[in-house]
């Protein structure tokens, strides 16, 4: 019986950069670095107050066809690929901290029904959200006009 979800991968452009960029600029602590053979490098993260959530942070490579490799580069380069989400306690406060490391981002906190919610991007181009949760009940939304 499955009891939790323990290991999220991350697909990044350069392990060292992203190692830096999560541990350095978002908190994280760093978990594993391990060279796997001569191509594949096992390095993973997690949050201090989360250590049961690992995130793996990878490189696009085999054992992906080479056709899904060239696609996941090509999304990485545009800024395409979805990343993670993470709760704050402030996410007005915590945007203004890592704008001032420099973090792109792409949406600044806005009031929603779930709570106050950013959106930014990692040194690989993952989409990231902030969110500062807030109760809700599904009638908070509005209703979408039917097609």
């Amino acid at each position: 019986m499955i009891t939790n979800v323990s290991l999220v991968s991350v697909f990044v452009k350069d392990i060292d950069e992203s190692l830096a960029f999560y541990t350095d600029v978002l908190g994280f602590d760093a978990k594993d670095d391990i060279q796997l053979g001569p191509d594949y490098r096992w390095v993973t993260v997690s949050h201090p107050s989360q250590p049961e959530l690992i995130l793996h942070l990878a490189i696009p490579g085999p054992p992906m066809s080479d056709d899904l490799i060239e696609a996941m580069r090509r999304a990485q380069a545009e800024g395409g690929l979805p990343g993670v989400g993470l709760n704050v306690d402030d996410c007005r406060k915590t945007y203004a901290e890592l704008r001032a490391k420099g973090v792109e981002f792409l949406q600044e906190p806005a009031d929603r029904p779930y709570g106050v919610e950013a959106l930014m991007r990692d040194n690989s181009g993952n989409w990231m959200v902030l969110v500062e949760p807030k109760p809700y009940q599904p009638g908070d939304f509005a209703a979408e006009p039917s097609a």
